[in-house]
């Protein structure tokens, strides 16, 4: 799908880890993108995080990370609009509204709910309703289009089927958002081969110290084909890797190393390790900036919610006012 402009963009961030490659590529530098020509909205879903992060202070800390690493990679706070979700309470009542429109089957089908019934586990209140809250999340601006990668599509098929639920009981009031289809990219994998995932501990972190980094680089895991031997570099997931930050001619030519033999990991991970360097050093320097002057990024969030809650006021009102709240 052709990249949306002049259009209303939305999308959240959940704050229950620290960002890496994985996030970065799939997801984070096509958010930057975005903002470029359209009218981009991005938060930081801290009400979100609330299923999965019980202790308050971590909440706050991952939350101030996600801002530092979005402006870092180069979030415009004055083009795009970045604020925290908590600060913004209309979604908190947009989200009881919808509910009370909302049928318990559509949210009983939803892929994490269904999850974690077949596997035994005690889905809470918070896990049942998530659909809901972000649904609200999306409808209160008017999105028009929500980046989301193929997996994510459900979610803005629920929000679709929502907001047809409230515009038929109260009358056509929500606009029904479109999914933006993020450019296809192969799973990033992590440092033990699966898909790179904070639940597994195989990250790759852009803004890790250089020791840190080197860790994590350095013990991607390989098999024991000794250095003289061939390796298939489409069976290996530290080409993969490797891969991200190469050119097209690159990536033929260390593929044709790999077949011929004489190459050894270890070259190819101090080769990575140079390239995730030299790839992030900018937003790097940023990003040590912005945290030696923190309460400038506070005042970027603060103002972003001023600007989100002003955008949110007529919508609300017509909310309240189609369903009969308030006088």
């Amino acid at each position: 799908m052709k990249a949306p402009t002049g259009a209303r963009i939305l999308s959240g961030v959940k704050p229950s880890g620290i960002l890496h490659l994985g996030n970065f590529f799939g997801a984070v530098r096509q958010h930057i993108d975005l903002q470029e020509e359209n009218d981009a909205i991005y938060f930081i879903a801290d009400y979100h995080s609330l299923d999965s992060v019980r202790d308050a202070a971590e909440r706050r800390k991952l939350s101030l990370d996600i801002a530092l690493d979005y402006l870092a990679f180069g979030l415009d706070p004055e083009r795009a609009i970045l604020y925290r979700q908590s600060d913004l309470p209309e979604v908190a009542e947009l989200t009881w509204i919808l509910g009370t429109v909302t049928p318990m089957g559509l949210l009983e089908r939803c892929h994490a709910y269904k999850d974690q019934m077949a596997h035994g586990g005690k889905p809470d209140f918070g896990l049942f309703a998530y659909p809901v809250l972000m649904a609200a999340d999306i409808l209160i601006h008017s999105a028009n289009f929500v980046p989301v990668g193929q997996d994510q599509k459900q979610h803005i098929e629920v929000t679709r089927d929502i907001a047809v639920k409230f515009n038929t009981t109260y009358g056509d009031v929500l606009t029904l958002p479109e999914p933006y289809i993020l450019e296809a990219l192969a799973t990033v994998p992590g440092t033990d081969g699966r898909k790179m995932s904070k639940s597994y501990n195989n990250t790759i972190e852009m803004f890790a110290t250089a020791k840190q980094l080197k860790k994590q680089v350095m013990g991607t895991v390989t098999d024991s084909t000794p250095v003289e031997d061939p390796k298939n570099p489409d069976e290996s997931n530290l080409f993969t890797l490797w891969s991200l930050f190469a050119t097209g001619a690159e990536q033929q030519e260390m593929a044709d190393r790999f077949r011929a033999g004489g190459l050894g990991y270890g070259d190819v991970k101090k080769d990575l390790l140079e390239r995730v360097m030299d790839y992030f050093a900018d937003a790097r320097t940023r990003r040590e900036k912005l945290v030696s002057d923190l309460p400038s990024v506070e005042a970027i969030l603060k103002r972003g919610a001023a600007r989100a809650r002003d955008a949110v006021a007529p919508l609300m009102d017509r909310v309240r006012q189609a369903s009969g709240l308030g006088a």
